[in-house]
Order: C-alpha cells, then sequence, then structure tokens
C-alpha cells in the first residue's frame, strides 16, 4: 500500500501565506493546480506533473522551497 505522506508530497506543495505574491495568479493562470489558502499557508494542489512544473517555476522565480 502506498504512503499517503508520499503522495501527498508529489500533489501539493504548502508555503508560508506571503511566499507566493506577485505570482499567485501567474499559477492559476498557467498550471492546473489549485490555490488553497488556508490561515498563514497556502496549498498548492495538482497532479504529480503540475506540481513538479509549478516547483522548477517557482524556484526559477526565487521561491525557496521546503
Amino acid at each position: 500500500m502506498a504512503n499517503p505522506a508520499r503522495l501527498r508530497d508529489s500533489t501539493e506543495i504548502v508555503l508560508p501565506a506571503g511566499t507566493l505574491k506577485g505570482v499567485d495568479r501567474d499559477l492559476e493562470s498557467a498550471f492546473s493546480v489549485t490555490l488553497s489558502r488556508e490561515g498563514s499557508t497556502v496549498r498548492i494542489i495538482g497532479s504529480p506533473v503540475e506540481i513538479k512544473a509549478v516547483s522548477e517555476y517557482l524556484v526559477r522565480h526565487g521561491v525557496r522551497l521546503r
């Protein structure tokens, strides 16, 4: 059986809310992902392929991922 934590890691990115300032609208229009704001965090949820592409995009734009 698959480990749920590992599956979650490949389908979402969790960041502090202010991290995406300036790129959040670009993410929603350029990628098939959902941004879910939950208090002081934001979750970027999508398929493993989209999450990988979003990760690369964020790194290119100076966003540090955990």
